[in-house]
């Protein structure tokens, strides 16, 4: 690993834009051509190296009248926006364990626009994702491996995990807090052990983090310094719930002369409060706190804050009684 310290710049620090992809959960993935095209240009002017589209959802799971197309992320979308993309910002897509027809619906890398596979998986979901990520693989394409949920997996569960991923081809382990649980030491050591296995095997380790607790930003320092290399931010945070690590922070921190902050500046004045009048809402706030701290999926919060309430003292008790 690099010089770790937070004065000099580690050049395997790579940035992926997730704004498209988990943001796309708050607004049901309805966001317009121009502002995924504008977002396009802004991560290629700021150096960011991978851009996430979307999902890659099976069509015959979920119906495509239902959501925006990036739920689906087909290849022809995703060229209307980036042409050829001669440009030093490489595209992924997330494909879901057991929800993408992934035989079909990714093509041979030669033939489409993306350059990465990131599978989305729990850890029950395994040996599918395995034969995902090596299907990816036989196709051309860069894979990562998210392992969602961590918070509720025993470690020796997880350690057997990632012990199988290592002797996939998979390129990147990803350590993913989903419900914002994690404080900075826990990220620390938790990234620990994934190096372990990185190390063990030739792999990369990522950092995918929710913010419940107001800890996405240090977490992912704490994980970065710990030898992550692959950083998951979105514009402004923007992301289920209580949202992802922002972007904007990312790039303020990060000594390396490649990332440039202004394109994202303007573009989060420029666009972003577009997309929060037309209703999509995301941030902390204290029901995702609550189910943070609680290690509990935020959909309760989620649900708590489209009915309107704010007895919070109420749902508290309620999740403790169910928890």
């Amino acid at each position: 690993m690099e010089n770790n310290t937070l004065v000099a710049f580690r050049r395997d620090i790579k940035i992926l834009d997730a704004t498209i992809r988990d943001g796309g959960i708050v607004n049901n993935f309805s966001f317009t051509d121009d502002f995924v095209r504008k977002l396009y240009l802004t991560n290629v002017k700021a150096g960011v190296d991978y851009m996430e589209f979307g999902y890659k959802a099976d069509p015959d799971m979920f119906n495509e009248n239902e959501y925006g197309k990036w739920k689906f992320s087909k290849d022809e979308d995703i060229r209307a926006i980036v042409g050829e993309n001669n440009t030093d910002l490489k595209i992924s897509v997330m494909a879901d364990a057991g929800r993408t027809n992934f035989k079909r619906d990714i093509l041979p890398r030669s033939e489409s626009p993306i350059d990465m596979i990131r599978v989305a998986t729990y850890i029950y979901q395994l040996p599918l994702a395995i034969e995902m990520i090596e299907d990816a693989h036989a196709k051309g394409y860069e894979t990562c491996v998210n392992i969602m949920a961590i918070s509720k997996v025993q470690e020796d569960d997880l350690m057997k995990g990632l012990e199988l991923l290592g002797k996939t081809n998979v390129d990147v382990i990803y350590l993913v807090d989903s419900f914002g649980v994690l404080f900075p030491e826990q990220a620390l050591r938790l990234t620990q052990m994934y190096k372990e296995i990185a190390d063990k095997y030739g792999k990369k380790i990522g950092i995918h983090a929710h913010n419940n607790q107001q800890l996405a930003f240090a977490n992912t320092i704490e994980s970065m310094r710990a030898g992550a290399s692959y950083l998951d931010g979105t514009v402004s945070g923007m992301g289920r719930g209580a949202g992802n690590c922002h972007m904007e922070s990312l790039l303020s921190m990060l000594r390396n002369p490649k990332y440039r902050i202004y394109p994202v500046m303007d573009f989060i004045a420029a666009e972003m409060p577009k997309i929060k009048e037309s209703g999509a809402t995301w941030g902390f706030d204290i029901p995702y706190m609550l189910t943070g701290s609680l290690n509990i999926h935020p959909s309760r919060a989620i649900k708590f804050i489209k009915d309107g309430r704010n007895d919070y003292s109420e749902f508290l008790k309620e999740l403790l009684e169910d928890n």
